[in-house]
């Protein structure tokens, strides 16, 4: 086989492969809003519904690393081709532990809708969860297109969504101090709150990702996380 059959099979298996990868990346954004929905709804069922999905997540990203490993072990890929290919390992790590975030979302909104309502709170965290999926989705088109400036703005949004956290933490603390029969339920919003934070972390390692392949070089300087919670009284979530 010459060296252009060989590049042409792996450019195909891993144009493959990456289909799978947006594939993924849909089935995250969805869960991403529908967690987000079911809370804001206190909708059990569909809640129960983004837990039923993940599995389907998990399951893409086994497909996903199998196929990776088969095409790195088949295809003997150059150095450059190489880093494609551990690109999407990566990328469908970082969407995996993204769906697991949104799983427990709706673990929480369950015991949640049992409780009294905090006025404006699951609204707020819808939106918080809405910049996260619209980051989420120009991350996954900056990957396809190679565009490194529209990862970098990916990058660039994480402060945005810190900063939504900051101040949703600020806003449990105070709703706990004015009654302390608010404490349960901002527990398991602080979880939630949390949560989707750190799903805008792992969109942001998406990007960096993507900047990586495009010029070879990680952005320049590591990224200064705007949660300035730690210095405030740490609220404990309990699992539920």
């Amino acid at each position: 086989m010459t060296d252009t059959h060989i590049a042409s099979a792996f450019d195909r298996d891993l144009e493959a492969i990456q289909a799978q990868i947006m594939k993924m990346g849909g089935m995250v954004e969805h869960a991403i809003a529908q967690a987000a929905k079911s809370l804001e709804a206190r909708d059990e069922e569909q809640a129960e519904e983004v837990r039923r999905q993940d599995r389907a997540i998990d399951a893409m990203e086994e497909r996903v690393n199998e196929a990776t490993a088969r095409l790195i072990a088949l295809r003997a890929p150059t150095a450059i081709d190489l880093r494609l290919a551990l690109s999407v390992l990566k990328i469908s790590a970082n969407l995996e532990r993204i769906g697991d975030y949104a799983k427990n979302m709706a673990k929480r909104t369950t015991v949640l809708a049992q409780m009294p309502a905090i006025d404006g709170s699951t609204s707020a965290l819808r939106r918080m969860a809405r910049e996260v999926e619209l980051m989420l989705k120009d991350a996954l088109d900056a990957y396809i297109r190679r565009d490194a400036d529209l990862a970098l703005s990916v990058v660039e949004r994480d402060h945005d969504v810190d900063q939504m956290y900051n101040a949703l933490f600020r806003e449990f603390l105070t709703f706990m101090m004015e009654d302390p029969r608010n404490i349960t339920a901002c527990m398991h919003l602080h979880f939630i709150a949390k949560n989707t934070e750190r799903m805008g972390d792992h969109v942001t390692s998406i990007a960096e990702q993507v900047i990586y392949l495009v010029t070879g070089e990680m952005p320049d300087a590591p990224r200064t996380k705007m949660d300035n919670t730690s210095t405030d009284t740490t609220i404990t979530p309990t699992a539920g």
